[in-house]
């Protein structure tokens, strides 16, 4: 293994360690802008690494870029859908669970349109 290979690693796990308490935290928003070029550009400096022999930094770069995807989709303010449907993110399990549910609801005949409460009430 080169030192290289090993420096991008630890540079890319620090980063997933930073970056754990904004998918935890139920009240932090992330907008699109921020996490969906930085979801791509570590999937494209994965792919880049992956090609070059470097495997642990292309392992290490491809899950910084999966983090960002979930922050991405669960944390970011318009929801991407799932946002406003998730409950408060206490452990890796209650994550799971969350992503279960919203899975299930994706392939459920359940309308958009059901979410939203008319403003007129008839008064």
């Amino acid at each position: 293994m080169m030192w290289q290979d090993l420096i991008f690693m630890i540079g890319s796990g620090l980063s997933i360690v930073f970056l754990a308490p904004t998918l935890r935290d139920a009240t932090s928003r992330v907008p699109l802008g921020t996490s969906l070029p930085s979801m791509g550009i570590g999937f494209v400096y994965g792919m880049t690494f992956f090609t070059l022999g470097m495997s642990f930094s292309a392992a290490g770069s491809l899950a910084a870029g999966t983090m960002w995807a979930l922050i991405a989709m669960i944390r970011s303010p318009t929801g991407m859908g799932i946002s406003g449907r998730l409950r408060r993110l206490e452990s890796p399990t209650l994550l799971a669970d969350d992503l279960r549910n919203w899975i299930d609801h994706r392939r459920s005949e359940y309308s958009n349109a059901e979410q939203y409460v008319s403003a007129d009430h008839g008064y």
